[in-house]
């Protein structure tokens, strides 16, 4: 009799816990938030902006329901490949899509999956913000890559190589169906491809990352891609890391060391970057002081220059770092030093101050500002540092 008694107050209990869940705070909290929410759909009402410290090319607007408006400005404007501005609306799940938009506006359901990426720094981005996932075909091999999780997901399965951008295999594009495809700007010299795409109706995006004035704006692209897979907080965390960087080399005195930047063709081509390039920038904001800062200002990446011209200018140059994954490829200073006599006259020749980029400096974008610290601890490094995490002394 009483373990039937037991049993029936515990039965009673259960029922008086069950009504409380299903009509207690949380279930309420959780309806009330569901019906606010569904009273925005189908309609654009403005929240808030996503917040921006360096990108000037991309902007995020937030808007009632989970609705999301990315706008890409392209700095090169060719009608024939792309806008001048280039839309995609967002539309949570559960939602509807809103009238009257703009009729090149395009309009995805989030989180965005199955995409294809044309762009190792784009993927770098996507890599660091948990987003790695949401791509499922890129155009380049297994072999191209040095991030980790990338090939990882070349082994899982995860990963199609669709051929090089400049020639990719249509056919297995096609076959994965990629619900938006993103490029760098090189596309803007593959008409043709680009024009292919729109034949299949892959849908489209143009990079702007390199565009950015500043280093960090770089990173901060990774903002934009988060914002597609509801990946926000990850993405802000790593820029917040980076930008951390240099803030704290902001308040830093300068090295007074002064750098050269370039790299020697295997035809034996010599080429500096440009002083308004962003690589040049990052040593400015490393405490250094690029050698040729006179050097079409206004421009980024490279200027070709006879060796003389470069030798009158960069003889006397602290430090030199050379860009191993463009041109030939030293692994010891007189392999350096081979490649024209003149080298082996240079100041930092002498002083053993000869670095070389890691070969993964140009594929990853989610640790410029680590790179930039990097630069900085080889401007103070002692004659015993021979390696940083991106670059490498010749000796």
């Amino acid at each position: 009799m009483k373990k039937k008694r037991f049993l029936a107050l515990m039965l009673v209990f259960t029922l008086l816990a069950a009504t409380f869940t299903m009509g207690g705070c949380g279930t309420g909290n959780t309806t009330s938030q569901t019906n606010s929410e569904s009273s925005y759909d189908g309609q654009l009402v403005f929240d808030h902006a996503m917040e921006l410290q360096y990108a000037k090319l991309f902007s995020v607007e937030y808007y009632k329901g989970g609705y999301k408006l990315l706008t890409i400005t392209n700095r090169d404007e060719d009608t024939a490949i792309v806008a001048k501005q280039s839309k995609i609306l967002l539309v949570p799940e559960g939602m509807s899509t809103p009238s009257g938009l703009d009729a090149d506006t395009l309009v995805l359901k989030t989180p965005v999956t199955n995409l294809l990426v044309s762009s190792t720094p784009v993927t770098s981005l996507m890599n660091a913000s948990n987003c790695l996932s949401n791509i499922s075909q890129v155009t380049y091999d297994k072999d191209s890559w040095y991030i980790d999780g990338v090939k990882k997901a070349f082994d899982d399965g995860k990963l199609t190589y669709v051929g090089d951008y400049k020639a990719p295999d249509y056919e297995t594009i096609i076959a994965g169906a990629p619900t938006l495809a993103i490029y760098s700007t090189m596309l803007t010299g593959k008409p043709d491809v680009a024009e292919k795409l729109k034949e299949l109706g892959i849908n489209y995006i143009l990079d702007q990352s390199t565009y950015e004035e500043n280093p960090l704006g770089r990173v901060e692209w990774a903002k934009f891609y988060a914002a597609l897979c509801n990946e926000e907080d990850a993405a802000t965390t790593m820029y917040n890391t980076q930008a951390a960087y240099v803030d704290t080399l902001s308040k830093a005195e300068k090295t007074g060391k002064s750098v050269a930047v370039f790299y020697i063709t295997s035809k034996g081509k010599l080429y500096v970057r440009n002083a308004g390039d962003y690589l040049t920038q990052m040593v400015n904001m490393a405490g250094g002081e690029y050698i040729f800062s006179d050097l079409n200002t206004d421009k980024t990446g490279t200027q070709e220059m006879n060796i003389e011209s470069f030798y009158e200018k960069a003889k006397d140059a602290d430090y030199v770092i050379y860009i191993w994954s463009l041109g030939g490829k030293p692994s010891t200073l007189s392999d350096f030093t081979g490649y024209n006599s003149v080298l082996s006259d240079m100041k930092a020749v002498k002083d053993g101050n000869v670095w070389c980029t890691t070969p993964d400096f140009f594929q990853i974008a989610d640790t410029i500002g680590s790179m930039i610290n990097d630069i900085n601890l080889m401007l103070n490094a002692d004659a015993n540092t021979t390696e940083l995490t991106y670059l490498k002394k010749l000796q």
